[in-house]
């Protein structure tokens, strides 16, 4: 059960950096947040946390199974987790809002 999880929130953490790194590009911050600008200093933070969220993501994966599955588990994560935010960049951009809930409006 610990291991389920931890591959669980290794997904989640896949999720979140996916869709930080796809907001520190100025094209789909402006089809999140529209007409909002995008300061510099929030694009550097928003890849920072993409980063720490990925290599969490992957301690994650470390800690729940070998180092060899754990790598192809993660990179499986990795790529679900891309598929989900161009998807959700297609139908619904809007809903990657929640992870830049700070950044006011």
């Amino acid at each position: 059960m610990r291991d389920a999880l931890m591959l669980l929130a290794a997904l989640i953490a896949s999720l979140a950096g996916m869709g930080w790194f796809a907001l520190s590009m100025e094209t789909h911050w402006a089809q999140v947040r529209g007409a909002v600008p995008q300061p510099a200093a929030l694009a550097r933070q928003l890849r920072g946390l993409g980063t720490a969220a990925l290599a969490t993501a992957l301690v994650l994966c470390l800690l729940a199974d070998s180092a060899s599955i754990a790598v192809l588990v993660w990179l499986m994560a990795l790529a679900a987790a891309a598929l989900a935010v161009a998807f959700t960049l297609t139908w619904r951009a809007r809903i990657l809002a929640v992870l830049v809930f700070w950044a006011g409006r």
